[in-house]
């Protein structure tokens, strides 16, 4: 299999300058419509590139490629985003993702002022929870309303050979940390994985033990590898099979059709466990996420590496009206043009995907 490209997408398109027209056709709504009835409410956005792990499904042993620190967005262009995302194109929930968003030390700068130009908006953050346990109080005190933690194994043999870091204690730590500062309920990422199936029932074991909720995920083809192969998809059929013979399992379904993850009740409840089916139960029909790289383009799609470059106008010199009215307008355009599945806008099986420019690590979570 060719091997997926670390670095940035070569060709991005150029934002619709001041005064620009919207797509033909786009019905007239300030939401971030899609051309397939969609709308975009969740907002992910990176801002680092870098992570204190090298994940087997995510990065490269040697980390990503850096990206020069007068491209990164500043704090106040990613609250500025955030804020005309809010104000003016619908947004209801944004999430901030990396790499790993704790390797910034202005990560509490970006909620604070994030959290002032949306003040009634979830925010929450990815995190693979290195450190947390050191920085969670003022992250709550600048904003922070919720957690997710990727945790693929508590073996710690075992996560130290999926992660290349002997690091588990310090996540257990980061976890702990969290639900000592109220960010209840703590959501657990695990992916999919062969080598992480027979662990899995330990895994879940243990997050009903420390009241965290458990979600795993299939894995997709965004590996910086680029060795993903159908072939070696563990599925949630198969995942059930395994968390069955040890728990008694009930599908409860999804709350939200947009939501990823389908949830089963646990033993008879109240604890749950999420499986999100991205491969073989794709749910690209609901998606209604919109995503922010830390260099400040829109990705309409996971899979579609069309991106329109919003930095460039929050750095035009325009005064801030005709920037704001120009970066909405641009968002909408990229929206708009959202694949219908998978990059491509083809109906297609849902275990096809069209290649990615960037991996996991560098599009964000």
């Amino acid at each position: 299999m060719t091997a997926v490209a670390l670095g940035m997408p070569s060709v991005r398109p150029v934002a619709p300058a001041p005064g620009a027209t919207l797509p033909e056709g786009r019905p007239d709504t300030d939401a971030l419509v899609d051309r397939y009835g969609r709308v975009a409410r969740d907002l992910r956005v990176s801002i680092t590139e870098k992570c204190t792990l090298r994940c087997t499904y995510c990065m490269p042993a040697e980390g990503l490629p850096a990206i020069a620190r007068e491209d990164l967005l500043t704090p106040e262009e990613i609250a500025r985003l955030v804020g005309v995302a809010v104000g003016r194109l619908g947004i209801t929930d944004v999430r901030f993702t990396g790499g790993e968003p704790l390797v910034r030390r202005d990560l509490a700068r970006i909620l604070r002022l994030t959290r002032a130009q949306a003040p009634d908006v979830s925010i929450s953050l990815t995190t693979n929870g290195i450190g947390l346990d050191k920085r969670v109080g003022e992250l709550v005190d600048a904003g922070l309303d919720r957690v997710n933690v990727s945790l693929d194994s508590v073996d710690r043999e075992h996560f130290a050979r999926l992660t290349r870091r002997d690091r588990l204690p310090d996540v257990l730590a980061g976890i702990r940390a969290a639900r000592a500062a109220g960010l209840d309920p703590v959501k657990l990422n695990a992916v999919l994985m062969p080598e992480t199936l027979a662990g899995a029932a330990d895994l879940l074991a243990w997050a009903v033990e420390n009241g965290c909720h458990l979600r795993f995920i299939e894995q997709m083809p965004l590996d910086a590898d680029g060795r993903w192969t159908r072939d070696d998809l563990v599925s949630a059929a198969q995942l059930l099979d395994v968390l069955g013979r040890r728990f008694d399992l009930v599908a409860v379904g999804r709350d939200d059709p947009s939501a990823p993850a389908e949830e089963w009740l646990v033993d008879g409840g109240p604890q749950t466990v999420g499986i999100i089916a991205s491969v073989t139960r794709s749910f690209c029909g609901d998606c209604d996420r919109t995503r922010l790289t830390a260099e400040g383009t829109v990705r309409s799609c996971l899979f579609g590496d069309d991106e329109t470059d919003l930095r460039a106008l929050l750095r035009s010199g325009l005064d801030d009206d005709a920037v704001d009215d120009a970066i909405a307008r641009a968002w909408q355009a990229a929206t708009w043009a959202k694949p219908l599945a998978h990059g491509s806008d083809v109906p297609i099986a849902s275990d096809t995907f069209a290649p990615t420019t960037r991996s996991m690590g560098a599009i964000g979570g």
